[in-house]
């Protein structure tokens, strides 16, 4: 019986071990190779011979987290000579607003130079010594992130100075089909809103420069001056395709700005980015650990906001009533009570909508609570909107079904016009 059973196991252990390791084996996951690593694959082969600038701020990595500052002034066919930083600074040391001033880099012993203080546009003597201005940011895919409005002045500075620009391209964490939201118009041009386009793009920052230097876009803080044009080159990715949010690209997510820390929070930002710049209306995290990814405030009655929504029938889009306290902000340790949401089907849900109903939502349950009556200014939401439709109609009756096809008007002829410019 001894043998027996030594044999048996013998003959089971094998086949076992066969299975649980292919049970347990993760598939390989795919990983994009963002512009730097492609740039340097090629042995910096565009760089050689000429003088560098670089625009960049800590999202600027190789998938090991290796800052492009290093790559480039470390290697030896490049000639890194300055840096320039957008707002938040070239090291992140800057919070949301803050002023950035020039220093001296000191790992590198490198200038740098502000674009978020006394200037937004590199000035000519900025641009001094430089032969090609290298570009490398990691965007979130929404027109109100200020790091797309740099890099339209930069191409317009170095333009005029006939200084080439190169982009290296990086994922667009909302994917390459999501494409939400009107048209900037007159007189709404602002930083938060420097471009004819919608306001969730579904472009890369490498097709959205090609798009705006060749559309003409590029036309200044207000939108009023002659269309920008640079010599531009754009070094693309590889593996990267549309239907990828940044979690299926394999790589690692360095926050490119304080309240952006997860590869998910620029859906959440794009769908209540607009409704925090209702300063004092509702609590959307930020202060908290959640930013974006909330609605709420002292006198809401969660169950009642987390009912209201879920009638609503929102494609995509679940909601779950919370309790927290903000570490900061106007609402700093006090009990704020409301909905967190979460997009359950990402490809069927109106992400910037989402905020919209909440509007809808509160109004219907407490009237003396509308949005555009109980804050102080709302200038900087039309700004980011592009337009004061969006208030002027909504203030009427706060029906978000009264604002949809304007918001939505202008999304099939920009998704014709930039698949011109798509580059996976």
């Amino acid at each position: 019986m001894k043998y027996l059973y030594l044999l048996a196991l013998c003959c089971v252990l094998p086949f076992t071990s066969c299975a649980a390791a292919t049970e347990n084996e993760a598939p390989v996951a795919k990983r994009v190779k963002p512009g730097i690593e492609v740039l340097r694959d090629r042995g910096f082969e565009e760089l050689k011979g000429l003088r560098v600038g670089l625009v960049t701020n800590p999202s600027g990595v190789d998938s090991q987290l290796k800052s492009t500052i290093d790559i480039l002034h470390e290697a030896p066919e490049v000639n890194l000579v300055a840096l320039y930083g957008p707002e938040h600074g070239v090291r992140g040391d800057a919070y949301a607003g803050d002023k950035v001033t020039d220093f001296v880099d000191p790992k590198t012993g490198l200038p740098v130079y502000s674009l978020y203080g006394a200037t937004r546009k590199p000035t000519p003597e900025m641009l001094n010594g430089i032969d090609v201005m290298v570009y490398d940011i990691q965007d979130v895919g929404v027109r109100s992130y200020t790091y797309i409005s740099t890099l339209g002045l930069v191409m317009e500075a170095c333009g005029a100075k006939g200084i080439k620009v190169m982009v290296l391209d990086r994922p667009n964490p909302l994917g390459g089909n999501k494409i939400e939201g009107c048209y900037v118009e007159q007189p709404f041009y602002s930083f938060v809103s420097q471009y004819k386009i919608p306001y969730v793009y579904g472009l890369t920052v490498g097709e959205f420069a090609k798009l705006i230097n060749e559309e003409g876009l590029n036309r200044g803080q207000k939108g009023n001056q002659e269309p920008a044009r640079c010599e531009l080159t754009v070094i693309p990715m590889e593996g990267w395709t549309r239907d990828m949010v940044y979690e299926d690209t394999g790589l690692p997510w360095v926050l490119p700005s304080p309240n952006i820390p997860f590869k998910e929070t620029p859906m959440y930002y794009a769908a209540a980015g607009l409704c925090g710049e209702l300063y004092g209306y509702l609590n959307i995290g930020i202060g908290y650990t959640l930013p974006f990814q909330v609605f709420g405030s002292t006198w809401i009655d969660p169950n009642k906001l987390q009912a209201k929504l879920e009638s609503y029938n929102l494609p995509g889009v679940s909601f779950r009533t919370i309790y927290f306290k903000p570490f900061s902000g106007g609402q700093a340790k006090q009990l704020v009570k409301g909905v967190q949401y979460f997009f359950t089907d990402y490809e069927k849900a109106r992400i910037t909508e989402t905020q919209f109903y909440v509007m809808q939502a509160v109004t219907e349950l407490y009237p003396d609570k509308k949005a555009f009556e109980v804050v102080s200014g709302v200038g900087l939401l039309d700004k980011v909107c592009g337009t004061d439709y969006v208030k002027l109609e909504l203030s009427k009756r706060y029906k978000v079904a009264d604002i949809l096809e304007y918001w939505r008007k202008d999304e099939e002829s920009f998704r014709a016009l930039s698949q011109k410019y798509h580059l996976y």
